[in-house]
């Protein structure tokens, strides 16, 4: 019969265990899914970032390649202008010697040609030897050199394609002009150099013209008239690969209709503009080769499954009886430990009851100490205050007598409120709030504790602003925690010989009360603030000061804090919330 209750439990759990196979292979699907298409959103945008950066990176490298080409060709013609040789050939016509100077000239500069115009605009002496005789008088680079006192620079569009660009300058002999010398600027063999890689270039003038490219067909068009072309065969088609395959990338420019990465840069030469068209293709290869192995794993991973639940069904029956005997050797150390469990609780509820007792006698202790602790002050200020109407009493001196009874009737009522205010030592009191001028507060503590100030010959300074600084809380225990506070530091400067406590009120979003001393500072600021922890002789203090008012600020929604100062003593902050002016008045 339990073969046969095994059997039955063993069909109830095929079921079960085949539905949850199918929820595991559909969550291993949705993953795989998830998991390529986030890699395929992140490194395509990585490997995009990477590609422009680079191209950024080249193109910030052609554009200064280009510009320090056109610079090292700006000083020449102001170089050659002064020449001996040349100036002499112009002022005696004797030019046999002139084009074989020019020729090793362009050997050491590295110029396309060079051209010595007479006043006339004739060519009398190049480094191209079929331009001698050619008249240029009506040339830009002629006219303007001749205008100007300076290096010019021109460019000119080719007949037969193509710009040429040139530096020419004036020559002059005892202030009149000579001739001209003409610096033609090789470019074009950055367009050889850039045609040989897989990106497209172009380079615009200050009207928008492409004046160098890699594609011949876009010289002298604007950038939008070249894009609309169809440059088969060109850099641009080797540049263009189409990106549909797992994810469209937002096109900077689009050629024939396929997407393209842009990246523009400026030269900063004549207003002029580099402008470099980059494929996508190295992208997605990258891209896919990851997820493809993404793939490839996540296939390994669902074939390893499958063998995994082949292998769990063929081993499911014979484990299914072992499983029977297992579950009987566990039922019966279950009993065993529901026993050993039920007298584990009726022991437990026994210690609960004995710490509960301990508790409560421990909280009745420190409940104790707490109102030893916090009435000392007012006993001692009712003591001197009865010594002082003794004696007042004695000189027939009744009046000022009756202030200091006057005196002790608000020491009794203070007492009285401190004993209530300790109850919320133990648990959160009730006690209502209301607006506290802090200085009047600080005013208040340092009259309770006047005779042992006067008793110690302490210096009190105090910085406070003129007008009310006012929080929301309760006077009575603010003033506990003044108290407490100017009597730690009265301990703290016992062995100094000349003790000062300066009192500090700041004004912000917080208010914040600071009371330094120049005592010895703090040895232990972490176990400051524990109950009973304290540094004074036996008899001298409980140790419940700090930790009291540290709940009490706690309590009205501020924190009490100490620090060593840099110039030695101690450092007591006590910060509570600002009541604004708004606030006051609802209050009110």
């Amino acid at each position: 019969m339990s073969d046969a209750h095994s059997d039955q439990n063993s069909s109830k759990r095929t079921g079960p265990l085949s539905w949850r196979v199918r929820m595991a292979l559909a969550f291993l699907f949705l993953i795989a899914v998830g998991t390529v298409w986030v890699t395929n959103r992140l490194l395509t945008d990585r490997f995009t970032e990477t590609t422009q950066n680079r191209a950024e990176l080249r193109l910030a490298l052609y554009s200064g390649n280009l510009l320090s080409e056109l610079r090292r060709n700006a000083i020449v013609p102001q170089l050659l202008a002064r020449d001996p040789s040349l100036i002499g050939a112009l002022t005696s016509n004797d030019y046999s010697q002139s084009s074989q100077r020019l020729i090793s000239y362009v050997d050491e500069i590295g110029a396309a040609s060079l051209m010595l115009l007479d006043k006339d605009g004739r060519t009398v002496a190049a480094t191209d030897r079929n331009k001698l005789g050619e008249n240029h008088r009506n040339a830009a680079y002629f006219v303007e050199a001749i205008r100007s006192n300076a290096t010019v620079f021109t460019s000119l569009e080719r007949e037969f394609g193509g710009f040429g660009f040139s530096y020419s300058r004036r020559i002059e002999d005892q202030g009149a002009i000579i001739g001209v010398i003409v610096v033609e600027v090789d470019l074009a063999k950055f367009e050889r150099a850039w045609a040989g890689i897989s990106d497209a270039v172009m380079v615009t003038n200050s009207e928008g013209r492409i004046i160098l490219a890699t594609e011949p067909r876009w010289r002298g068009k604007s950038v939008e008239e070249a894009l609309q072309q169809n440059p088969a065969g060109s850099a641009i088609e080797r540049a263009i690969q189409a990106t549909t395959d797992w994810t469209t990338l937002s096109a900077d420019a689009y050629v024939m209709g396929e997407a393209v990465m842009r990246v523009d840069g400026r030269i900063p030469f004549r207003g002029w503009s580099m402008i470099n068209f980059t494929t996508y293709a190295s992208v997605r290869e990258r891209v896919n080769a990851v997820l493809a192995l993404e793939i490839m794993a996540f296939a390994l991973l669902a074939a390893l499954a499958f063998y995994a639940l082949s292998r769990k069904t063929a081993l499911r029956m014979a484990l299914f009886q072992r499983e029977s005997a297992e579950l009987r050797a566990l039922n019966a150390r279950l009993r065993r430990e529901i026993a050993e469990r039920e007298r584990v609780q009726e022991t437990l509820a026994v210690a609960e009851q004995t710490l509960e007792q301990s508790s409560k006698l421990a909280a009745l202790g420190e409940m104790s100490a707490a109102v030893s602790h916090e009435l000392n002050q007012p006993l001692a200020a009712m003591k001197t205050y009865l010594a002082g109407a003794r004696l007042l009493l004695r000189r027939n001196r009744p009046d000022e007598a009756l202030t200091a009874f006057h005196r002790i009737d608000d020491l009794i009522e203070r007492m009285g409120a401190i004993t209530k205010q300790l109850k919320s030592y133990a648990r959160k009191g009730q006690t209502s709030l209301s607006p506290v001028d802090m200085s009047e507060a600080v005013a208040s503590a340092l009259s309770m504790m006047e005779p042992q100030l006067k008793a110690r010959h302490v210096r009190i300074s105090r910085n406070m602003p003129d007008h009310p600084v006012r929080v929301m809380g309760d006077r009575m225990r603010i003033e506990q925690v003044l108290i407490n506070m100017l009597r730690n530091a009265l301990d703290a400067t016992k062995t100094v010989r000349s003790p000062e406590i300066e009192i500090l009120l700041a004004e912000g979003d917080t208010v914040t009360l600071s009371v330094r001393d120049n005592g010895h500072g703090i040895d232990d600021l972490d176990a400051l603030f524990e109950p009973f922890y304290t540094t004074k002789q036996p008899g001298e203090g409980t140790g419940l000061g700090l930790a009291i008012s540290s709940g009490i600020v706690t309590d009205l929604g501020g924190r009490l804090m100490a620090r060593n100062a840099e110039g030695g003593g101690a450092v007591f902050e006590m910060q509570l919330p600002a009541l604004k002016e708004e606030e006051t008045t609802a209050a009110e």
